[in-house]
């Protein structure tokens, strides 16, 4: 289980439930656990969303697909069918994975732990996230959270994100319950959305031996925050990217919301 287990100190929150309804079975090379139900137990989150298992939505008994509800920020969320191509769970959490927000060793690098976290920084209002896994592209599992706020914060995180992407190119670790993680190799990417503004970078993340790829892009809409983080469950050695139609379709959706 050690994959597993590295996998929750290196991503404390939001890919477990990714990982959950990635379309592949296949663990990395040399890894003994499956991925997939890495996030079968239910589990309570800090997130306003649904808890609940993160297997293959739709499935018979399942409890893993998100449910519309009535409030804006559960509209904004993406739902099984809203993507040709893609599973999509509502959060679920292993329950080894640890809860809150990172604590940065670098405080430069705090925006950077806390986008890790359960929710893209403390000043979130609210919180609902989805797992969603490709069918397209073996292995990918994106991450994907919309989070209200004061626009004013929200503006103010885009930019504390553009500051510590630019500083932090060299690393950091980042902790929570005792959990670590390193992030190397901090870059920007080139990645177009039609929010109102947003930043994207990549990093390497390694725990216990296990490192990931991993591509994280944070849009504002409005007072909504987009959150999207891509990780290939495969251990493949070549940077995932968020799709752009995953992007696209939930930045619809928190405009068809509002």
């Amino acid at each position: 289980m050690k994959t597993r287990t590295a996998t929750a100190a290196l991503l404390p929150a939001l890919l477990f439930a990714a990982v959950g309804c990635s379309s592949t079975h296949t663990p990395a090379p040399g890894k003994s656990p499956d991925p997939k139900g890495s996030a079968s137990a239910p589990g309570q989150t800090a997130s306003a969303g649904s808890s609940g298992a993160a297997g293959s939505p739709g499935s018979p008994g399942s409890s893993a697909a998100p449910k519309r509800a009535g409030s804006r920020l559960e509209r904004s969320a993406l739902e099984q069918g809203d993507l040709a191509g893609y599973q999509i769970s509502a959060d679920g959490k292993n329950p080894a994975a640890p809860d809150g927000q990172p604590q940065s060793d670098r405080k430069a690098c705090q925006p950077l732990a806390d986008v890790m976290g359960d929710e893209p920084d403390p000043a979130a209002r609210e919180t609902v996230n989805r797992g969603v896994g490709s069918q397209k592209q073996m292995g990918l599992a994106v991450s994907a959270s919309v989070s209200s706020y004061a626009e004013s914060d929200a503006k103010a995180l885009i930019n504390r994100l553009r500051d510590a992407v630019a500083v932090c190119g060299m690393g950091f670790t980042a902790t929570v319950e005792k959990q670590s993680g390193i992030y190397r190799d901090v870059k920007a990417a080139d990645y177009k959305t039609d929010g109102d503004e947003s930043v994207s970078w990549t990093t390497t993340a390694s725990a216990e031996g296990v490192t990931a790829q991993v591509h994280l892009v944070v849009v504002r809409q409005g007072d909504s925050v987009v959150r999207l983080m891509a990780l290939n469950v495969t251990g493949s050695r070549q940077t995932p990217q968020v799709p752009h139609e995953v992007t696209d379709k939930q930045l619809q959706k928190v405009r068809a919301a509002r």
